[in-house]
């Protein structure tokens, strides 16, 4: 699970935010009522979803970018060579394009707790470090220092040394550890592969075959649950031609690839059949690709970041996405929103409502409905949000005379 992740100087973020997962000591009637929306790991309270509300251009998508670059640096950055520049831009203003970018998540595997972090340049990787606990006590695994030196706990990790010859400024080492066939290296890396899921897939990509077959039966109900009539969905392999470019060849050559097409029984003639792709609505297709994904989450206890997850959806529908969250055992959930109803103290925790800001200097700000010590449980906090109480809510002049007027001009 997720505990917290924090970074500064990406993108429109400027000084350092955290995501945290870990949650606040609420102890009222209302936060009692929602505990299935909190696990329990080590004593310690866990939130299981976490929801990014704010304006346009403030930033909630930086914030997973941000988090999908760690990942994905985790993953690919053993990959690099010299010449290799890293796919990010550093905050513009006030002289910060020459300062590092930092990244740090706190997060557990195999019941232990792991704190990573890494600082980087857009051209060279200048520091990192990974501490675990062990038996409950902060311990090092390795520490690596902008001039290149290394340090490293007792033991944890095989022929370090080995490792460190082989790491560029352009390689994490714990990405290279793992391309190395280091255990602990490995062990992490199949978390961030695994574990820790990064939006959506393509529901007609061969490999969500298996899931579909998986939960094929949890699906239906879920959309009969949804109200929707659909009462079978069948799915069939198809070959469709695809471009591919071949060096030294001007025109695009075609090679045939597999791809799933879903077809779709409904209720009242179940003799006919619906192309999911072209002949369901827009809401329903979204649905299903969430379902895919959504219910292997929950299965294997996994983690997933969702941009914008109810676009397109009835409010009803992200309700229940939600609580597909919370009825899980383990699965957690951080997700952006433009959904005002989703902001109800009745089905999110004040910690879970996170609010995202852009300040006058451009830079993204982060803060909780928990952070505002005045506000009362039976206050309305969508009302409140709309009225700009908290901030985070787009101003805009939309009056007729005002358009009037931007017409006229």
């Amino acid at each position: 699970m997720i505990l917290k992740i924090e970074f500064e100087n990406f993108y429109s973020i400027k000084d350092r935010i955290r995501i945290d997962f870990r949650a606040a000591n609420i102890n009222t009637a209302l936060a009692r009522e929602l505990k299935h929306n909190v696990m329990e790991w080590n004593g310690v309270p866990v939130l299981k979803s976490v929801g990014l509300f704010g304006p346009n251009a403030s930033g909630k998508s930086n914030i997973l970018t941000a988090i999908s670059f760690c990942c994905r640096m985790v993953l690919e950055s053993h990959l690099n060579n010299e010449g290799a520049v890293f796919n990010f831009e550093p905050f513009k203003f006030d002289g910060m394009q020459d300062k590092p970018s930092k990244f740090l998540i706190d997060f557990v595997c195999e019941n232990v707790e792991y704190e990573y972090a890494f600082e980087l340049t857009k051209s060279r990787i200048l520091a990192e470090s990974l501490y675990h606990y062990p038996v409950g006590r902060r311990a090092k695994v390795f520490v690596r220092k902008a001039d290149g030196t290394y340090s490293f706990g007792n033991g944890v990790i095989a022929k370090p040394g080995d490792v460190v010859l082989n790491t560029s400024d352009k390689n994490l080492f714990l990405s290279r550890a793992s391309s190395m066939n280091r255990e602990i290296g490995q062990k992490l890396y199949r978390y961030f592969m695994n574990q820790f899921l990064l939006g959506l897939v393509n529901v007609n990509d061969m490999m969500v075959l298996d899931s579909f077959n998986t939960y094929k039966r949890v699906i239906l109900k879920a959309l009969e649950i949804c109200d929707t009539d659909i009462t079978d969905i069948d799915v069939r392999k198809e070959q469709i031609p695809a471009p591919t470019v071949v060096p030294g060849q001007a025109e695009l050559s075609y090679r045939l690839v597999d791809i799933l097409r879903f077809k779709t029984v409904h209720r009242n003639q179940p003799d006919v059949m619906f192309d999911m792709d072209m002949e369901e609505s827009s809401g329903t297709r979204k649905l299903f690709q969430i379902l895919l994904r959504l219910l292997d989450v929950v299965k294997y206890k996994k983690g997933i970041m969702m941009d914008e997850f109810d676009m397109g959806l009835h409010t009803r529908l992200a309700d229940f996405i939600l609580d597909l969250i919370h009825a899980s055992e383990g699965s957690q959930l951080l997700f952006s929103s433009h959904n005002t109803n989703l902001i109800d103290v009745k089905s999110l925790r004040r910690d879970q409502i996170v609010f995202v800001n852009k300040t006058e200097n451009g830079a993204t700000e982060v803060y909780s409905l928990y952070d505002f010590k005045d506000f009362r449980e039976n206050m309305d906090a969508e009302k409140g949000y709309i009225q700009g109480r908290f901030d985070a809510v787009p101003y805009v002049d939309s009056s007729v005379e005002c358009i009037k007027q931007l017409l006229e001009e």
